[in-house]
């Protein structure tokens, strides 16, 4: 039996999610198609931490500041908790201060400042020369918050989830699915890391690729964090800081005192949950079909850069998993394949930080309106 809409959206991920929203406030009929039951990729695999410190200059920074400022209007509605705010990132080495220093002379500083005195943020100062911290940044439970979103999409704005159920093919203005056809207007394909099913040419012609990272929990330490932290390792992956001439420095010595950590793509992020246990990863590695097993000992250099930065041992872990997200040079890949029809993917592993900007972007365009928080 046909179904028709204003919208459909292919992915019930965040960044699916993300683009239901962005039709679903100008009062569009939409549908959401996943062959899942329940999220279960990237969206629900990773930190929950709205990262808008340290995105990449430009577009993406700007998408990212909208992204938090969307997930704050729609977090209490929903029933997700927002459980951090803010950033402490620490610098471990002089190099890393003088990348700091040189990014709270960018105008990606706002809401930022430097910090010797680390009383409060920290429980103990490790090698810390002092931090990095923030206002704009804030941190959600993943695995609630993306099925929350969801069930409230349904609930206050009427868009249909069609779980369960594969799509076979997109052409305009209809979809094939394992449940028969599902007719719209418009259509969004957001399928995350299956760079197969639909659209392989796409994918393969921007050269994306598969990345997967390690992650553990932590037991509750018997001490709260007020921001997620992150250290040294992180001002050489993220481009907002990664991009600045200091950042060259900082990575020829960390290539000559942490060549694993480098080898492995690890860097430290820790964030606290509402039971006090730690979420903390992660490490990146890349291939087109990443195998899924953990390596014990690229966990190891994980809860070693904690140990640096906490000057303390690691709490036990409770918990390790691997997630894979879609990788490539860039932030995203927004395309047309065909009239009426997007097909959009983040390639930089932040969907979460950035995909409630992103999507607006999409669908205003798609709607021919004018950008939605262009001046946010």
């Amino acid at each position: 039996m046909e179904r028709s809409f204003d919208l459909a959206v292919v992915g019930a991920g965040i960044v699916g999610l993300a683009h239901a929203l962005a039709a679903a406030r100008l009062g569009k009929r939409v549908a959401v198609v996943d062959r899942d039951a329940q999220a279960n990729g990237a969206s629900v695999r990773n930190f929950g931490f709205v990262t808008v410190t340290g995105q990449a200059r430009g577009e993406v920074w700007r998408r990212a500041r909208r992204s938090a400022r969307v997930w704050d209007e729609i977090a209490h509605p929903a029933g997700i908790e927002v459980l951090q705010r803010g950033l402490t990132l620490v610098a471990r080495r002089p190099e890393a201060r003088d990348v700091l220093q040189a990014f709270l002379e960018t105008e990606m500083a706002q809401g930022c400042a430097w910090r010797d005195d680390l009383t409060g943020l920290l429980p103990s100062r490790g090698e810390a020369l002092g931090a990095l911290t923030s206002t704009v940044d804030l941190r959600v439970e993943s695995r609630t918050a993306i099925p929350r979103l969801a069930a409230w999409l349904e609930a206050a704005h009427g868009v249909t989830f069609l779980r369960g159920v594969a799509v076979r093919g997109v052409e305009t203005g209809r979809l094939e699915t394992s449940a028969g056809v599902v007719r719209a207007e418009t259509i969004v394909v957001c399928p995350g890391d299956d760079l197969i099913s639909l659209f392989p040419d796409s994918f393969a012609q921007a050269e994306v690729t598969r990345c997967k990272l390690q992650m553990l929990r932590l037991a509750a330490p018997g001490w709260r964090l007020p921001a997620p932290v992150m250290s040294d390792l992180g001002l050489v992956r993220y481009l907002g800081y990664a991009a600045l001439p200091q950042a060259d420095a900082l990575r020829a010595r960390l290539e000559a005192e942490q060549a694993a950590h480098m080898e492995h793509g690890v860097h430290l992020i820790v964030v606290q949950s509402a039971d006090g246990s730690l979420v903390v990863g992660d490490s990146h590695h890349y291939a087109a079909t990443p195998d899924p097993f953990a390596r014990d000992d690229v966990d190891t250099l994980i809860l070693d850069e904690f140990a640096q930065v906490f000057g303390q041992a690691p709490p036990p872990v409770l918990e390790r998993w691997t997630g894979t997200y879609a990788s490539a040079r860039g932030h995203s890949l927004i395309e047309a394949p065909m009239p009426r029809v997007r097909l959009v993917t983040v390639t930089s592993g932040s969907g979460a930080s950035t995909a409630f900007g992103l999507a607006e972007d999409v669908i205003t365009g798609l709607y021919d309106l004018p950008r939605q928080g262009a001046a946010a």
